[in-house]
């Protein structure tokens, strides 16, 4: 197995140090909960939030007395899908969970219990969809889920953080999340016939459900991002639709309002998408990649969906080397100047892209991409700087610079011989050492050049430096000395230690008095600066809403992984 082969078996999951399972070809899945819940053992107990529980605006229906209805499977063989379809609709029946949850728990109950048992009902029997059945279940699930969403929450007024702030989750989930179930158990069914099914889910259907995507509660995004998988597997009519409908969700995110709470769902069904194209890949699908999933690098909340992001662009490189030259050049034109951890981000994506780049590919883009990674061992930061510096442990990234080490050393070089003196982290003075130490393995002879020729520059630029500093005093010198203050001004200079220890009297020059008063209150105010500060306390130092964290736990995924839907060659 080769140094490649390895890289990609290492980021597929094939050897996973950590023992835990990961499916090849699969885009990662989008974590519910970044938050854990902590004992009150170590960190003190946990205080009590009020639950951040919001309803969505739903019509709520007049008659709400519903009926307890006999069971399915007690039902003769010939009445169950009329007592089937009698308990969907019976299920259409909306009530009021934000305002006053307490009302109507009999009848609450009751449809719960319904949606439950046609769960299981579904799950167990085979035969249970027919023809009357397909129109009552998607208007019961457009019922229930197609609704106006509740207006964010967020803390203090302030942007919502998806890693630091808690979601805001839906106070009707109990019935909602039995409804999506029912939902994906008729998709999934052996006798779902989609020929019947799409007379029902059509466009205006798909749209409505893209809107849901911009849910706060991760639970419900979860369910859904199976639900519109589903549908694009069994459906083939609606792909194309889906796609360009996607891709509208994308464009309004990245140049209107960057606020989207669905992105990482959507890019996660995306991922799949894209494992099944067909070769050679259509021109939208290329357009679509360089238009859409390049800029959204650019946007503030890279961080909550940047590996599935990562995971789409690897893989349409996969599908098409020659991409890998338009795509890292995006890649370094979207860098970040200002914002060191979401530098690190761009630095393990392109160690991934690294990871399937071709040899021909890489000598195409090998030039900026190394002026670059010279930029971040040269960065302060010292995440940057190592996360950079791992370049040069990876097998095949270093088997690639051995075959273009007389263009790369001496973009290299510079900032790795500088660093490995003046970098204040002492972590970052073994990596580079390591690196030089493979570069000298490399090639010695290009190696000692390179060391002589920086040398040689470093002593040019002192002397440049020395006598351009040397010429600057000079000029100042002569601009003063032909100022018609000069006299008067050289007569009052005073040392800055007489100054701070001079006692004004009233015969003094007030001039002095002034110097002196200005720079002893400078000194007092420096003082006394840190004393003034007021202490602000980080976000992930907020206690925890326990409640939040329990309920997201405890969901259940429908799908950990979304596969490749069938059918891939009329992508």
């Amino acid at each position: 197995m080769d140094a490649k082969t390895k890289n990609v078996a290492a980021r597929n999951g094939d050897n996973n140090d950590a023992g835990e399972p990961k499916l090849a070809g699969v885009p990662p899945p989008t974590p519910l909960n970044k938050t854990k819940l902590t004992t009150g053992t170590v960190q003190g107990p946990l205080i009590k939030k009020e639950k951040r529980h919001s309803s969505s605006r739903f019509n709520i229906t007049k008659n709400r007395e519903l009926e307890m209805l006999p069971a399915l499977k007690d039902a003769a063989l010939p009445d169950r899908e009329e007592l089937f379809i009698q308990k969907i609709r019976q299920c259409c029946v909306l009530f009021d969970f934000a305002a006053d949850p307490l009302s109507d728990l009999k009848w609450k109950e009751v449809k719960r219990a319904a949606l439950h048992e046609m769960v299981e009902f579904v799950s167990q029997q085979k035969g249970v969809i027919t023809d009357a059945i397909y129109p009552e279940a998607v208007n019961m699930f457009a019922v229930n889920l197609f609704r106006t969403l509740p207006p964010s929450q967020n803390p203090n007024g302030a942007e919502f953080d998806p890693e630091e702030d808690e979601p805001t989750l839906e106070a009707a989930w109990p019935h909602l999340q039995l409804v999506y179930e029912l939902f994906l158990r008729v998709l999934e069914a052996p006798d779902f016939q989609p020929n019947i099914a799409k007379r029902y889910i059509d466009t205006k259907f798909v749209l409505n459900l893209l809107d849901l995507f911009d849910s706060e509660d991760p639970r419900e995004r979860d369910l859904l991002k199976t639900t519109l998988h589903r549908i694009y597997g069994k459906f083939l009519g609606l792909r194309a639709f889906i796609r360009k409908q996607i891709n509208n969700v994308f464009y309004r995110f990245i140049y209107e309002t960057e606020h989207h709470n669905g992105i990482a769902e959507l890019l996660e069904i995306l991922g799949s998408i894209i494992n099944g194209f067909a070769l050679p890949l259509k021109e939208e699908h290329k357009v679509f990649l360089l238009k859409v999933l390049m800029p959204l690098h650019k946007v503030k909340s890279l961080s909550v969906y940047h590996p599935q992001l990562a995971y789409c662009v690897v893989q349409f490189l996969e599908k098409d080397p020659s991409l890998t030259q338009p795509v890292i050049r995006s890649l370094l034109k979207y860098w970040p100047k200002t914002h060191s951890p979401k530098e690190v981000m761009f630095l393990n994506e392109l160690e991934e892209i690294l990871d399937v780049i071709e040899p021909a590919e890489f000598q195409k883009v090998m030039v900026p991409l190394f002026r670059q990674l010279s930029k971040c061992v040269s960065s302060p930061h010292f995440q940057v700087a190592e996360r950079a510096l791992y370049y040069w442990n990876n097998e095949y990234v270093m088997s690639l610079v051995a075959e273009n080490a007389t263009e790369i050393l001496p973009l290299t070089f510079p900032s790795l011989y500088r660093n490995s003196k003046s970098h204040w982290n002492k972590t970052i003075h073994g990596l580079i050492y390591n690196a030089l130490k493979l570069f000298m393995e490399m090639n010695q002879k290009l190696f000692d050049e390179c060391t002589h020729h920086y040398r040689q520059e470093r002593q040019s630029r002192e002397r440049e430096r020395q006598y351009e500093r040397e010429r600057f005093w000079n000029k100042l010198e002569d601009l003063a000395a032909n100022s018609p203050d000069y006299e008067v001004l050289k007569m009052k200079e005073v040392d800055n230690e007489d100054i701070n220890n001079v006692a004004c009297s009233p015969n003094d020059d007030e001039e002095i008095c002034s110097l002196a008063k200005i720079e002893q209150e400078a000194q007092e105010a420096r003082k006394i600066r840190n004393t003034n500060k007021p202490l602000v306390r980080r976000k992930s130092e907020l206690p925890q809403d326990q409640y939040t964290v329990k309920a997201l736990n405890e969901h259940k995924r429908a799908d950990e992984y979304l596969v490749t839907p069938p059918d891939v060659n009329k992508c």
